[in-house]
Parts: structure tokens; sequence; C-alpha cells
């Protein structure tokens, strides 16, 4: 963890009638959403989300919001308002709520229902309260209104925020899908009604704010689907979120219609559509679903399979496929392979290796790039343009999205008419205060990358990943050398061995006249501190290294007292 503006010391108290925002994730990535409101002492939060770790962080499952700036704190929190049910927006629920386990939970009913499955797996029964567009819950001194929003997932919501302070509206992640699947349109008339209100902080998403124009309608992408379906030669299989009811819908219904059968691949997978289809966002024909153990008897030709993995996940069922080790399905020449999402940034090299796997076996693969088998879930420039005009907002804080995407939404903002000095570009862990009608940045709090290894939380940090970025990139050199504790001298050794370094095994040869000499120069001065004879072991073996290989290995050297 670190504090990564040093820049901006901490934050003056807040004044009686100021709210203060603080956003420990979401801001500069995309993913791991979270945002910290406090009035009168008491606390709100809004999502609590996680992000996917890139090619740099070896070894880590995921990245936690941090936690430290509110851990003293969860006593005040009045409840955790959650926007929607993708994975960077409710993923690090559990992690929070072994800090505090009775914190409220606040959503819709699908949002609620995945979030409750997720904590089942982790042995928590959260207390939750269901809201639904159109209402509104006083949560201590946040009086909080929910409106409906479209986005590649059922349930999702905006929520304004009103306090004494002013009028904050949080869109969540949304778009203005006017076709959606569901008839549940995003309420920009509601939006309009805040606006009309007084909007005092308009904070909204900016993932897309660098695409122009609007977004093009999910049932652009039926058809499309039916069309591939319906002439693929063999096994059609399509992976997608786990949590896009939407889209399953579609392919179930283009498989119906090409008389195949469906099964389910995935845990999440198989999770979120029963869950979806028990609350009726998705319906499945009789008959038309099967289990995965019995795909192997089907006609190929019958069969669609929907899977997890769109994003390359290494231990996800698509990437099994795409590496031939998948326990029931083995790509063969002639299958079709359909991507049915976008790609998440930072994930294209893994895309791109299991879209390269696939191919390898004769699979034909379709992507967004070739067909119409995608559409983002996020507002693009036009349609945040229209929501800027519509609510006319006092102040703008662009949030979800890397830099590119914040500026670029500032830039929108500005030309919709918002004053520069009242467009808010923060970063996670910048404190925002809103006081007498403006928003401004007042500080930073100790907000960095908590990293989850395995069952350890927070117990890896930028020394480890740098660690393993060297042994990854570089190997691993381990020198040992024995010598006697009364004259220094050489007992044994040295002993040199690597790993990842070279195969040839005579490669060391050349080094140890080195180490051995230094090691000799050593007990003539009388030098017997281990430490110090293993650090001139490491500075002579890494100039060696240096000289004839042009590399920096990890080089550890121990010295053994006899």
């Amino acid at each position: 963890m670190s504090h990564p503006h040093p820049h901006l010391g901490p934050p003056p108290p807040l004044p009686a009638n100021g709210l203060r925002i603080i956003a420990l994730g979401g801001l500069g990535e995309i993913g791991r959403n979270m945002a910290v409101f406090e009035f009168g002492g008491r606390l709100l939060i809004v999502d609590c989300g996680v992000l996917f770790p890139e090619v740099d962080q070896p070894g880590i499952d995921l990245i936690l919001p941090d936690f430290t700036a509110i851990r003293d704190r969860l006593d005040d929190v009045e409840a955790v308002v959650l926007t929607h049910g993708h994975e960077d927006h409710i993923g690090a629920l559990p992690y929070l709520l072994r800090e505090k386990a009775d914190l409220p939970l606040v959503g819709s009913r699908f949002t609620l229902a995945l979030i409750e499955a997720k904590l089942g797996e982790h042995r928590i029964k959260p207390y939750t309260l269901e809201v639904k567009e159109g209402d509104r819950e006083q949560l201590g001194p946040f009086a909080c209104e929910f409106f409906a929003v479209n986005h590649s997932i059922p349930d999702a919501l905006a929520v304004g925020i009103r306090t004494p302070a002013g009028l904050v509206l949080h869109t969540g992640d949304f778009k203005m899908d006017q076709l959606p699947l569901d008839g549940r349109l995003t309420d920009l008339g509601g939006f309009a009604r805040l606006g009309a209100e007084g909007i005092d902080l308009l904070m909204s998403d900016s993932t897309n704010a660098e695409v122009p124009g609007f977004v093009t309608a999910e049932r652009a992408i039926g058809p499309v689907l039916e069309q591939v379906i319906r002439t693929a030669r063999r096994r059609v299989i399509v992976a997608c979120f786990a949590s896009h009811v939407h889209r399953v819908q579609q392919v179930m219904d283009a498989a119906a219609a090409a008389n195949r059968r469906v099964a389910f691949v995935g845990r999440s997978m198989l999770r979120n559509m029963g869950v979806a289809r028990d609350l009726g966002l998705l319906h499945i024909p009789e008959g038309l679903v099967v289990a995965l153990d019995t795909v192997g008897d089907m006609p190929p030709d019958r069969l669609v399979i929907i899977s997890t993995g769109s994003q390359g996940e290494p231990l996800s069922a698509l990437a099994r496929m795409a590496n031939r080790n998948h326990r029931q399905v083995r790509i063969e020449a002639g299958d079709t392979v359909i991507l049915a999402s976008s790609m998440v940034p930072g994930n294209e090299t893994a895309v791109f290796k299991v879209i390269n796997g696939l191919a390898r076996w004769g699979a034909t693969v379709v992507h967004k790039e070739i067909a119409m088998v995608h559409v983002s879930g996020h507002a693009p420039a036009g349609e945040l343009l229209y929501l800027l005009n519509a609510t006319r907002p006092s102040n703008v804080m662009p949030v979800h999205g890397e830099w590119r995407h914040l500026r670029a939404h500032a830039a929108l903002a500005e030309a919709s008419g918002v004053p520069r000095e009242r467009i808010v570009l923060a970063e996670d862990g910048v404190v925002v205060d809103l006081v007498d009608g403006l928003a401004s940045i007042t500080g930073a709090v100790e907000c960095g990358y908590v990293y989850v290894d395995g069952l350890a939380v927070g117990d890896v940090g930028e020394s480890s990943l740098k660690d393993r970025r060297i042994l990854g990139e570089e190997g691993f050199i381990g020198v040992t050398v024995v010598v006697d504790s009364v004259s220094g001298k050489v007992a044994a050794g040295p002993f040199v061995s690597g790993r990842g370094f070279s195969d040839e095994p005579a490669v060391f040869d050349a080094v140890l006249p080195l180490i051995q000499a230094e090691m000799t120069r050593a007990a003539d001065e009388g030098v017997s501190d281990a430490h110090q004879m293993q650090q001139s072991i490491r500075r002579i073996v890494g100039k060696w290294v240096s000289d004839n290989y042009r590399r920096r290995p990890m080089i550890v050297a121990t010295v053994v007292e006899v």
C-alpha cells in the first residue's frame, strides 16, 4: 500500500455544511469501483468492486480497494449501495464484510441475488435492503433516490444522494439503448427532473468517453448470432460475461431457432443463470438446456455451449479449451467460437492468445472486430453529452475510467458549458469536498493496491511483485559457500545453481574462480560478517552476468559458517 499523491497532504476537517467524496478505486482504472461519501460524521459507500490483475502482476488473483482510510470508521457506515452486479462493482464485498459483517447492503433484486450467492460461497449471510427504480430510502443523513439505467446486466441503478450540502447524481455504469431487450430504459426523464432541482455534482461513467456517437442497440446482435449459429457446420461455443443475461437469452433463442440444445460451462455462468432463471429474467424453453456431461453423446451440429472466459483468463473454461485440457469439451476442426464481449483494457494479450489457441485446432473464431456479436454496455460521447445537457450539473466529476477516459469526459463537460474550474479530475485516494456549491480537491488519504494471492490478502506488495517479475523475466541464480567460522576461509564450495537462466549445465563454470578469489580476498582482509560476504558474492556474480549476458537475474547468496 502506498500514498500515491505526495503533493497532497491529509485533508482538513470537513466543514459542517460540506459533503466529502473519496474514491478508493475506479479512478484511473477500469475496475475496483468504490466511492465513500461523508456528511455529518456518517459514511455512505457506493459500490465495492475488484480489479483483475495485468501481466506485470504475476500470481495475483484479484486487486481490492484499499480500506485503510475507513477501517477505523466502519461503525459510521450507514450502508453500502450497489449500482449493479458486475464484479468490478461487487467483487470486493466479501473482503469488506470480513472487516464488519453487518454492513447493510442496498441494491436491486438481481444485484442482491448475485451478491447473496457470492457471499454464500464465503459463508457470509449479509443484511440486505432491496430497492428498485423510483424508490427513496433515508440512510442516515443521506436521502437516496434510485433510477433505472440500461447496462449489460439486468436491474442496474443510478443513485441520487441528497444531503444539506447538495445533490449528487452517481450514474453507476450506464448506456442509453433506445430499444433495450428488457424494455428497461435509462431514466433520462428522472435525471432531467433532478437537473431542474439542481444537481450540485454529477459523477458519471467515463468508460466510452473517447468513442463518438451513440450506442448500437442490443437488438442488432440477435440476427447476427442467429445467422452464425444457423450456418455453423459443427458445435458453436459462445463465450460471454457470466452476468450478461440478455446476451445469454439471445444465444439461447438463436440456438432454439436452429434446433440446437444448449449447455452451460463455468461455475459462475451456471450460478448466475440459475439466479436469473429463478427471478424470471432468463426464459429457458423446456428441454433446451442439457447437462454438460451429456454433450459428448450429442451430434456436433445440434449443440451450442455457453461458456465463461471471454477475457482470456488462464483458468477459465474457454482458455482450457484452447489449450485442449478441458475435461469435457475438446476443440475440433470445424467448431465455431463466438466471443460475444468486448476486451477489458489490459486483457488484450490474453484474449488474442486464446483466439490463436482456438484457431490452432481448426476452430473459426468470430469476435466483435469481424461481426456484430457484441455492443458495449457503456455510454459513448454522444450519450454522455445528452446526459450533461439534460442535467446541467454545477460540478462534474468523471468516474469509472482510465486517465484518457476521464480527460475525454472532462472535455465533453467543458464543451457542454460546465466551467473548467468546476470539473474535478481526481485519482484514487484524492479527497473532494462539496462546500457551498463548489466541488474541489482538498487533500488525499492513503490508497494503494491491495493484492489477493490465494488465501492471502495484502501480504504481497510491490516489492514481492518486483521480485516475481525478475524471476519470470530474468531467472534465478543461487550461490552457496561454506566458510570456516574461525579463519573465514572457504571450507566447501562455492556451489552455483540457476533456474530460468540457462539450460547449459556448465554455464557457471566461469564464475566459480571469481567467487573463490573474492572469498579469499575477504578472508585475507579479516572480513568475518556473513552478510558482508553475501553482498560481495552478489556484486561479483551480478557483474559477471551483466558483462557476459546483459541480464539482471535474481541472485541469492548464502554463506554458511561451520
